[in-house]
């Protein structure tokens, strides 16, 4: 569960009626998590409901989600240092971060396959072109299905997994992730967009006063 948790928080992050192209604002997305199996679907009504935003800018971004089983989690990105912070705050892990290089890795990208699916959506006033993923992620087999807009240029946690594979920003992304034949399908939808200036102290990649570092296996 807890690979799961931080696959979620990895791998997430509009009340504008046009193809208005956004290079700098906030948005606000739905994610709900459910599963196949009827017990994980149990454990998982426990999380409670997920609440989702992300701040935009540039090459820069930072999404926040919260719940009360997950707690809060901030991941941000910046691509022009080539960094990605991760920080968790669970109710029963406490406070832990991630601080990652950004690396160009060709021999991962090998194993995503990417296919436009030829489905189109348009989602709050955007023409959203659908792609198939699969790709296998710390031992966890994932699919997904994204559909993606090329007018909102915002760097995110699907272009650390996808490198150049996609161009644009996803407004609805369903990721179903199996473990040990565990299957958790994550819906995430924007639902809300502002375009606006975004304070650079956002993107600040000091870590905060009493988290320790969360060390992944094999690392």
């Amino acid at each position: 569960m807890k690979k799961f948790i931080l696959l979620f928080v990895l791998t997430i992050s509009f009340a504008v009626y046009s193809q208005e192209e956004i290079k700098e604002g906030t948005l606000k997305m739905k994610v709900t998590m459910s599963s196949e199996n009827p017990q994980i679907n149990s454990s998982l009504a426990v999380m409670g409901d997920i609440t989702a935003s992300s701040s935009f800018k540039g090459e820069k971004s930072r999404t926040e989600m919260s719940s009360p089983m997950m707690g809060n989690n901030t991941t941000i990105v910046d691509n022009t240092d080539k960094t990605v912070l991760v920080l968790m705050d669970n109710p029963m892990a406490g406070k832990k971060f991630m601080k990652q290089e950004i690396k160009d890795d060709d021999e991962a990208l090998k194993d995503i396959t990417v296919k436009e699916n030829g489905e189109t959506r348009n989602i709050l006033g955007y023409e959203c072109k659908g792609y198939d993923v699969t790709m296998m992620n710390n031992g966890i087999d994932t699919k997904m299905t994204l559909y993606v807009t090329d007018k909102i240029k915002a760097y995110n946690q699907n272009s650390l997994a996808l490198g150049d594979k996609i161009k644009g920003f996803p407004l609805l992304s369903v990721v179903k992730a199996t473990q040990n034949g565990m299957p958790i399908t994550t819906t995430a939808e924007v639902i809300e967009l502002k375009k606006g200036d975004i304070d650079d102290a956002l993107f600040d990649m000091t870590i905060p006063e009493g988290y320790t570092e969360l060390k992944m296996p094999g690392k």
